[in-house]
């Protein structure tokens, strides 16, 4: 795994404002890197999916067993102040699936699939199969959905983070992440948030 395209690299240090509320639908395309805080899922404390990525593959797999996710192998990442272990699994040339996971439990904190667009006759099935992929990723977390449905849902995000470095929504317990670096790759995430509970 040393050899990562730098694209699938960025997409495992997303960032973002950490905002209580519910970012705006429209997204706000930042430039600089260095304006940029430290993504959700980076800060002490974020919260985790109840599952190892062992768990989470072992379910997935069997929910999809056209789209399989290879098993996961860390990522040195010796030179960095957090507490997390990187992991990423390569589905193909073009696309891989990375997650960060809570040192101790090993407990999932995000999980990523990142296309990288190659052009040529083979990109609009390359696209098409990363597409899949994120559909089925949305579907796991939201089982009742058709996969109609869940490719609607997933063309809706796609379409309002477009172009924007990072555009985040949030549903429920759920937050989508869509990170659209044009040719250098386009990342689709799912965070767990923490669910603030009005006080009377």
């Amino acid at each position: 795994m040393k050899n990562l395209p730098g694209a699938l690299l960025l997409s495992l240090t997303l960032s973002t404002p950490a905002l209580a509320a519910d970012p705006p639908l429209q997204p706000q395309p930042q430039d600089r890197v260095e304006h940029m805080p430290a993504a959700p899922y980076l800060l002490a404390g974020a919260p985790t999916f109840d599952m190892t990525i062992g768990q989470f593959r072992e379910k997935y797999n069997g929910a999809n067993p056209d789209l399989p996710l290879q098993e996961y192998r860390a990522i040195d990442n010796r030179d960095e102040k957090s507490n997390l272990t990187r992991a990423a699994s390569k589905i193909n040339e073009t696309l891989y699936a990375s997650t960060a996971l809570e040192q101790g439990t090993g407990k999932i904190k995000t999980l990523q699939i990142t296309w990288l667009p190659l052009p040529g006759p083979d990109e609009a099935a390359s696209q098409a199969r990363a597409l899949a992929y994120m559909t089925a990723l949305l579907r796991f977390f939201s089982p009742g959905m058709t996969p109609e449905k869940g490719r609607e849902k997933l063309d809706e995000l796609l379409n309002a983070g477009k172009g924007a470095r990072y555009f985040a929504q949030t549903e429920g317990a759920l937050r989508f992440v869509v990170a659209d670096n044009g040719e250098k790759g386009l990342t689709f995430a799912i965070e767990p948030i923490k669910l603030t509970m009005a006080v009377p």
